[in-house]
């Protein structure tokens, strides 16, 4: 395999973000690319006797973890994680209510939402369903992608304040409207739409169905919902896709890092760790050993500069648009000097652009999905991205020319063996 062109990589990047509403569309596009090229599902719930060298497992329809085994042994891993929720409005079960002839559905914040960008957007719906055929209970993944929804906001000449302390109430400023209506049931004629008339529960989010576009002098600047974290996503996949690797190679993408990790297929449950023991059991490998010798990769967004605003930056560890991926370095990270020092390298090596992100003392950041994981496996880990604006609004801007630097340090570092011995790391090109 060889890397992906860029102008390939752009264009995959932006249908890859189109068709990633959700972590469940986001999920079954990994699952599609990744059974294309003849990886074999496998599931949890069953005994591996055998295991093939391209595998995938999916947890809660929502979280995967894809395997690719060398040709000759190894009992090293390496590792990418990265998340695929995005900040989204999440739908209350059975909420369409009627105020004042408008048919509102009642929604409930998925993520730390940038409120004011989610005003005056056309939203559609996508998510999972679930359908009750006789005594079955089938679970089915959806995608409306016509504009359905509306959250209005208050005209500057009601709400005198609009441009000076635009206070949003989450439960009565972020309720959309869907139509003009005295009748609820036609929430449910919308859902019928679906062909499913015998629907139990769904989990569905309100999200942006924006074409991403590119501008500026070069189409250097993506503008694009879901930037955080789709971008990650496809950068991972297709570097894992797109390599060799004498080692285990890993590719991990979670669901809800934006509330936490802290479910069944989030990156703070057994998921990793679980994969990882059966892997090593039937291959006959030490995890223990094995974990001392590998590595692994979390890839999340991080703010780059602002244009209006650059007091919001560290005095020093600046992050820009357009100068490459970012290894971020803050107090709740994982990064460290030698983590750092080894992707460092590898960058050099290969001529691919990179720079160091800090955060003010004053400005914390959240958690990040390898200091998440690592409490499960405890790995050598480093943490990275792109630099990014409006991060949770729902329309994000970002450098494409960084994801594909990204991209290039992922399919690089699969390539590369890191053999650590001792106090000495030699890296194998």
């Amino acid at each position: 395999m060889i890397i992906m062109r860029k102008n390939v990589f752009n264009k995959n990047l932006i249908s890859f973000i189109q068709k990633s509403s959700c972590s469940f569309t986001c999920t079954k596009e990994i699952i599609n690319r990744l059974s294309s090229l003849d990886f074999k599902e496998l599931n949890e719930s069953d005994n591996w006797k055998n295991i093939p060298n391209k595998f995938f497992i999916v947890r809660n329809d929502t979280s995967i973890i894809a395997i690719e085994l060398p040709k000759n042994k190894t009992d090293v891993f390496s590792i990418i994680t990265t998340h695929l929720d995005t900040p989204a409005l999440l739908l209350k079960p059975s909420a369409a209510y009627i105020k004042d002839n408008y048919l509102k559905y009642n929604v409930m914040p998925y993520g730390g939402l940038l409120n004011m960008g989610w005003l005056d957007h056309p939203l559609s719906i996508a998510g999972r369903i679930i359908i009750k055929e006789k005594n079955v209970l089938k679970r089915k993944i959806v995608d409306y992608r016509s504009p359905l929804l509306i959250v209005p906001s208050v005209a500057i000449h009601q709400n005198d304040k609009a441009n000076s302390n635009l206070d949003l109430n989450m439960q009565i400023d972020l309720q959309p409207i869907m139509s003009i209506s005295n009748n609820k049931g036609d929430w449910f004629k919308l859902l019928n739409k679906l062909d499913e008339n015998n629907i139990i529960d769904y989990d569905l989010y309100a999200y942006n169905p924006v074409k991403p576009v590119l501008i500026g002098k070069d189409q250097e600047l993506l503008v694009s919902p879901r930037i955080d974290n789709i971008t990650s996503v496809f950068a991972a996949l297709e570097s894992f896709i797109n390599s060799k690797s004498s080692f285990i190679k890993v590719f991990c993408a979670f669901n809800n890092e934006e509330i936490g990790s802290l479910t069944e297929e989030g990156a703070d449950s057994n998921f990793l760790i679980d994969i990882l023991k059966r892997i090593c059991a039937r291959a006959n490998i030490d995890l223990t050993s094995s974990l001392a010798k590998s590595f692994i990769i979390s890839s999340d967004n991080t703010h780059a500069i602002h244009p209006n605003r650059a007091e919001y930056a560290d005095d020093t560890g600046v992050s820009y648009l357009n100068q490459g991926f970012t290894i971020v370095k803050e107090e709740a990270s994982t990064t460290n000097a030698l983590s750092a020092s080894i992707i460092k390298e590898i960058c050099n090596k290969y001529k691919i652009k990179y720079q160091i992100a800090t955060a003010k003392n004053d400005l914390t950041g959240g958690s990040t999905l390898s200091g998440i994981s690592l409490r499960h496996v405890s790995i050598l880990s480093i943490d990275v991205g792109i630099s990014q604006l409006s991060m949770h609004s729902s329309i994000e801007t970002c450098s494409i020319n960084d994801v594909y630097e990204l991209y290039k340090m992922m399919y690089y570092f699969y390539k590369t063996k890191i053999i650590r011995k001792k106090e000495t790391i030699f890296l194998e090109y």
